[in-house]
């Protein structure tokens, strides 16, 4: 390990590869070990290996492991199921999508999920296989999540529900295959099955394999700095499950950012890092690196205090231009962005500067169920009565109907969606950025190496224990760790004189 070769790994085929940078995405895999009732079978998934050996030769180098568990539910075979006997949940078909790309049609077809509910019947069977419980019987000790329980933990924990809602959802286009959420289980095969029969969709029920739990290695992701490489070696990056996260979208959004930053090793640059009123990713890894983790973490947006400012809507305008400077946004990805920010932005300047006059406009306020003018105002003060749209007064007033028109037509409901909720939220937006801009303040105060924190006795205990265990870039991220208080932040601001 010299900073330019992170590791070399040597196979038993003879071949030795090295890398000047390497992320770790284990997933579950890292001494993987799955439950189904008392039956224990190592491996990462299910038919899968586990991985051996990575865990031990980190712990050697300096990196503390710790055990996670988590669940997944049965799969079944969809030809099994009377979905005339279940609620079923079609897909949105609106305009909006996941790309912000100009694509004017979907490729896959959409599938329908369906919802059922369990019953006092499968919870008496459910009862009965609680002694073969890995949860229960003392054969499981690792920390698992507390927001997405198993069916046997709902049971015990809510005894007085006699029933919890279930979701079956389509694994994909062109496979039978479903996904029972809500019925995460580590019991028994033949419980799991009996207790589904009880259900009268699930009668005559198939399944590909049942639900189960498993136990894996993670490592404290308080070793980690915000681009995700572990402060014991450098150029070794961390995401995903091995971090304490548990969630697709959580790996992805860490996996994206420890890639960039593994790239920047390699060739050069500063280190990419999204803060926490640009992006829930960079909530997420600073919750992490911060305060690390009791359970599984995953990603709510209760936990960004920036949440006005972390809307779906404006995701491109907060960051395809730093995808387009790192070389990942493409040329027509980025013209088309600066295409709907001018769009939008011309929309917002017509409302802003355009009068509104009383007698050419109450009549429609009035059909509209909204409050008459009493004197003429600028089109911006009308957007945000909660009974106006920029379409439906865009039908009051001609003028503003051409200027919609402009819009380029694949693309105008999505910035006409952008303007209307910068106008109708706009002095919330503008309250929220205010607080993020001086909160970024404290971001740009840098600490890191300036304090032998256990010889400052002002300092409470647990703050100097925890200050030299995280060793924070700045104010703002020490104010963020569990346990300093405002005193503590006030005395490191006094030393360094501000």
């Amino acid at each position: 390990l010299d900073g330019n070769t992170v590791c070399g790994v040597k196979t038993d085929m003879g071949v030795e590869f090295h890398a000047k940078s390497v992320v770790l995405t284990n997933g579950t895999f890292l001494n993987g070990l799955m439950h189904i009732g008392r039956t224990q079978i190592r491996g990462g998934r299910i038919a899968e290996p586990a991985a051996t050996g990575l865990t031990e030769q980190l712990v050697s180098l300096g990196i503390k492991s710790e055990r996670m568990k988590t669940g997944t539910p049965v799969r079944i075979d969809a030809r099994s199921v009377h979905f005339d006997e279940m609620a079923e949940q079609p897909g949105e078909n609106d305009f909006h999508k996941f790309s912000y790309m100009d694509t004017s049609h979907r490729v896959l077809k959409q599938l329908s999920c369906w919802t059922t509910f369990t019953n006092e019947a499968c919870h008496a069977v459910l009862r009965e296989g609680l002694p073969d419980s890995p949860l229960y019987n003392g054969q499981i000790q690792s920390i698992g999540p507390r927001y997405c329980p198993s069916i046997e933990t709902k049971i015990v924990t809510f005894a007085d529900k006699p029933q919890h809602q279930l979701f079956l959802e389509p694994e994909g286009e062109t496979t039978q295959e479903y996904y029972l959420n809500g019925f995460s289980s580590s019991l028994p095969l033949d419980i799991q099955l009996r207790a589904l029969q009880q259900i009268p969709a699930f009668r005559d029920i198939q399944i590909y394999r049942p639900g189960y739990a498993i136990e894996y290695d993670f490592f404290d992701p308080t070793q980690l700095h915000h681009n995700l490489e572990t402060k014991q070696i450098r150029n070794l990056f961390f995401a995903g499950q091995i971090n304490g996260t548990t969630g697709y979208e959580e790996a992805g959004g860490q996996g994206l950012v420890a890639g960039i930053n593994a790239h920047i090793n390699c060739h050069g640059g500063d280190p990419f890092v999204l803060g926490r009123d640009e992006a829930y990713i960079g909530v997420l890894i600073d919750d992490l690196v911060t305060k690390g983790v009791d359970e599984p973490y995953r990603m709510f947006t209760s936990r960004a205090e920036y949440r006005i400012l972390l809307r779906q809507d404006d995701a491109d305008m907060r960051l395809t231009e730093k995808s387009y400077h790192l070389g990942l946004a493409k040329q027509d990805r980025y013209d088309l962005l600066k295409e709907k920010k001018a769009s939008r932005d011309a929309i917002i300047s017509f409302a802003e500067n355009y009068s509104i006059k009383p007698q050419y406009i109450n009549s429609g306020l009035e059909a509209l169920g909204t409050t008459p003018l009493a004197h003429g105002c600028k089109l911006i003060e009308l957007i945000p009565r909660p009974q106006i749209t920029l379409e439906n007064i865009a039908e009051l007033v001609p003028a503003f109907r051409t200027e919609l028109d402009k819009v380029p037509v694949s693309r105008k409901e999505e910035i006409i969606e952008a303007a209307e909720i910068l106008i109708k939220y706009s002095g919330y937006i503008r309250r929220e950025q205010i607080i993020a801009d001086k909160i970024n303040r404290l971001e740009n105060i840098h600490i890191k190496g300036k304090f032998d924190y256990n010889s400052i006795q002002s300092l409470s205990t647990e703050a100097r224990q925890k200050l030299t265990r995280i060793d924070p870039d700045t104010i703002a991220q020490a104010s963020r760790i569990p346990g300093i208080s405002p005193s503590d932040i006030n005395i490191l601001l006094v030393m360094l004189g501000r």
